[in-house]
């Protein structure tokens, strides 16, 4: 029996990294997923890596049009969702003297307007025992060089979860946040544009973190599916870092 048999989920930014592996999870432990991402050949070839039980919808979170249609086709599918992983969300360097409106817009449209406006136009459709999932970062409470802007979204997410449970009280939902540290995701080595900055930026982080490496996806996938099932039924409006000890220290 799974830990999730039964349940309908929805991941954002299912398509790679964190959200994939957690799809992955997910479906392994019994749960129909919805995955979505931006850009359909990536979509397509993660949803045939996960096999059954999943659908992909290509989706923008910062399109309102493009999560309204997200919406229909869960409701026309399942007609509900238990679990709502809100994951999907973007960053890039770019120090203070050099940011510009287009990267404090676009930074902002995905990782705080996306957010919201997914886990609002999810809610007619979860009920008491639901699990909200909000993807958060160690930047959110300490500091990156050339990070800032992306830091401040994630702790715009931190804020949220604090606020959303006063919302949701009484409803029987939870919401969490989810704060990996440095995690080998395709994202992240996106942020440098060849591999020797990659490889320092790879050095620098792991001498950032106690454990001494970077985390894997399937790692936190793990800490996700925890916050998604009902082992964490009394677990509400935290932030759950699985970073290696990055922010703790």
């Amino acid at each position: 029996m799974g830990k999730l048999d039964g349940k309908i989920a929805l991941v954002t930014g299912g398509n790679s990294g964190i959200g994939l592996a957690s799809a992955k999870r997910f479906i392994a432990e019994g749960a129909y997923v919805f995955i979505t991402g931006r850009r359909q050949p990536e979509l397509d070839k993660a949803v045939a890596s996960l096999g059954d039980n999943v659908t992909g919808v290509r989706s923008d979170v910062s399109s309102a049009e493009d999560l309204d249609r997200l919406y229909e086709i869960v409701t026309a599918q399942k007609g509900r969702i238990d679990i709502l992983f809100a994951n999907a969300g973007i960053g890039e360097f770019m120090p203070l003297g050099e940011i510009t409106e287009t990267h404090f817009d676009t930074t902002f449209g995905v990782n705080v307007k996306g957010t919201l406006f997914t886990v609002q136009k999810a809610l007619p459709l979860m009920q008491g025992g639901g699990s909200i999932i909000l993807t958060g970062s160690t930047t959110g409470s300490h500091g990156s060089p050339a990070f800032s802007v992306y830091g401040a979204s994630k702790a715009a997410i931190r804020s949220f979860a604090r606020n959303w449970i006063l919302d949701l009280k009484g409803s029987g939902i939870r919401v969490n946040v989810l704060s990996p540290g440095a995690t080998s995701t395709p994202g992240l080595h996106g942020l440098t544009p060849d591999l020797e900055q990659d490889r320092q930026m790879t050095e620098f982080l792991i001498a950032q973190t106690p454990l001494g490496r970077m985390g894997r996806p399937d790692e936190i996938a793990a800490a996700a599916l925890f916050l998604a099932s009902e082992e964490s039924s009394f677990v509400n409006g935290v932030e759950f870092f699985v970073d290696g000890g990055m922010a703790q220290v």
